[in-house]
C-alpha cells in the first residue's frame, strides 16, 4: 500500500467516525441561515415583506426626445390653394383707369413647435397629454407672384398701386380660406399626426388640445 492510499484510508475512516457530527453541523448551518433570511424579510414590526415582480406601464419620454420634436419647427396640417380676381378703379377728369389682376397662391395652416410652452408634453403611465399652440397661417407670403397675371389694364399704374392690389388680394384669400371649418380641419389633422407620433413611442392613450 502506498502512502497516498494510506492517507486516503485515514480520511475515510475519520469521515465514517464523525458522519453524525458533520450532519448535525450542516443542519445547524442551514437552520441559522434560514433564520437570518426570514429576519431580513420582515419589517420592524415583524410582518413579512412581500417580494415579487411588478410590471409598470409607465413610458419614459426623455428631454432629448421632446427637444427633437420641438426642432421640427413649423408643421403644416392643411394647405389650401386659391385664386382671386381683384380690381381697382381710378377716376380722372375724362373717364377712368381700371386694373384687374388674377392672383394665385397656397395658404399653409399649421403650428410652430418652437412656440410650445414649458411642460407641453406630460406623460403618465401609457397616457400622454399634449398642449399645442393654436393652428394659424404659417406665412403671410402665400401669393405666387410668378403666377400673377394682369387680366385687364388701362392707364398707367405705379408700383405702389400694384402693391396695394396685392394686399387686397391677400386679404381676400384669407377671408375665403381661413374659415372656422378649415381651422378645425387643420386641428383634426394635427391630432391625427401627433397621435401617430406618440403611438410610435409606445403610448396607448392620447389627450391632445390646443391653446
Amino acid at each position: 500500500m502506498t502512502r497516498e492510499d494510506f492517507d486516503l484510508k485515514k480520511v475515510n475512516d475519520w469521515l465514517d467516525a464523525h458522519s453524525a457530527l458533520i450532519a448535525t453541523v450542516f443542519l445547524a448551518a442551514v437552520l441559522i441561515g434560514g433564520a437570518f433570511w426570514m429576519r431580513s424579510c420582515q419589517d420592524k414590526k415583524g410582518n413579512m415583506i412581500e417580494v415579487g415582480v411588478t410590471h409598470s406601464n409607465a413610458i419614459d419620454l426623455t428631454p432629448a426626445q421632446i427637444r427633437s420634436i420641438e426642432s421640427i419647427g413649423e408643421w403644416e396640417f392643411l394647405a389650401i390653394a386659391d385664386e382671386e380676381m381683384i380690381d381697382t378703379v381710378r377716376r380722372r377728369l375724362f373717364g377712368r383707369d381700371r386694373l384687374v389682376r388674377i392672383y394665385r397662391g397656397t395658404l399653409h395652416i399649421g403650428i410652430n413647435l418652437e412656440e410650445c410652452k414649458e411642460g407641453w408634453v406630460l406623460a403618465h403611465g401609457d397616457t400622454v397629454s399634449v398642449t399645442l399652440p393654436g393652428v394659424r397661417l404659417l406665412s403671410d407670403r402665400f401669393i405666387d407672384e410668378a403666377r400673377t397675371r394682369s387680366f385687364y389694364e388701362s392707364g398707367d399704374w405705379s408700383a405702389a398701386a400694384k402693391e396695394a392690389l396685392y394686399h387686397k388680394a391677400a386679404n381676400a384669400m384669407k377671408r375665403r380660406c381661413l374659415t372656422p371649418a378649415n381651422m378645425r380641419k387643420a386641428e383634426d389633422n394635427a391630432r391625427e399626426q401627433f397621435t401617430s407620433l406618440f403611438r410610435s413611442f409606445g403610448f396607448n392613450h392620447f389627450e391632445i388640445r390646443f391653446e
